[in-house]
């Protein structure tokens, strides 16, 4: 048995790609949200870590920072724990549960900005308040990412888009000077990383007018597009063939963060 439940064959499918693309697009529009909401990114590490050396000396506002970074690792703990536990025990990992959950913590955050909990809309981080909301939706983000990581034999992640951008320009490149099989696969990489591109930028855009309307309501829309993605491609019987019936999952050789 196997921890991952996708493999090259469908994760290059017309059937699967748009599950890359929503989650992609729900990361960009909580990245965005987040950001909106109280000027600091969540979804991506190397912007909180700068800040950690920026503020370096500051000592309470590097704890507040770290904890941002920790519950990021957190999240991406706890997938791997839910799934590799379950495998270990001789179990089918249920790759679904940890999106679903969250789509619930993002639920939960625009239910609880609402009314009133994380304090105004749109002001800088100066308050515990905003750290607790940055740490729930970095929680969140870690937890998609190494749930699909996961899911897909470490070949698809869909928070930060540096591992993409960089390997949309080595599989371009590969493609001028392989012919065949190979040139095929390394275009389906590049448009797939592409589209994942394409797809984090639209979501950031979506949340400027969703957030004017709605304010921390509008993050129920990428958790619609997370279940949405769950629904379509991470409940093994119902949106992917059984794991048994598919090929080995991903060497070493084929990993496409």
């Amino acid at each position: 048995m196997s921890v991952a439940l996708h493999t090259p064959p469908t994760i290059f499918s017309m059937r699967h790609a748009p599950s890359w693309l929503l989650l992609a697009l729900a990361a960009g529009a909580v990245n965005a949200g987040a950001f909106l909401a109280c000027q600091r990114f969540v979804t991506h590490i190397t912007g909180l870590t700068t800040q950690l050396g920026i503020d370096a000396g500051l000592w309470a506002l590097m704890a507040e920072y770290g904890l941002v970074v920790l519950c990021f690792i957190v999240g991406a703990m706890a997938s791997v724990l839910v799934l590799q536990g379950r495998h270990q025990r001789g179990k089918q990992p249920l790759h679904a549960a940890p999106l679903i959950f969250v789509s619930l913590m993002l639920g939960g955050v625009a239910i609880a900005g609402r009314v009133g909990l994380f304090g105004p809309f749109g002001t800088s981080v100066e308050q515990p308040k905003d750290f607790v909301l940055l740490s729930l939706l970095s929680f969140a983000m870690g937890l998609q990412n190494a749930t699909v990581s996961t899911a897909t034999g470490l070949a698809v992640r869909t928070t930060h888009m540096t591992g993409p951008a960089t390997e949309l320009g080595v599989q371009l490149a590969s493609s001028f000077f392989s012919r065949g099989e190979a040139r095929r696969t390394a275009l389906q990489g590049a448009m797939l990383r592409g589209g994942k591109i394409i797809a984090f930028a639209s979501g950031a855009a979506l949340m400027v007018p969703a957030v004017r309307v709605g304010g921390y309501l509008a993050f129920l829309i990428p958790g619609a597009f997370i279940l949405t993605a769950t629904v379509l491609s991470f409940i093994p019987g119902l949106s992917v063939e059984p794991p048994s019936t598919r090929q080995p999952t991903l060497s070493r050789g084929h990993r496409i963060a």
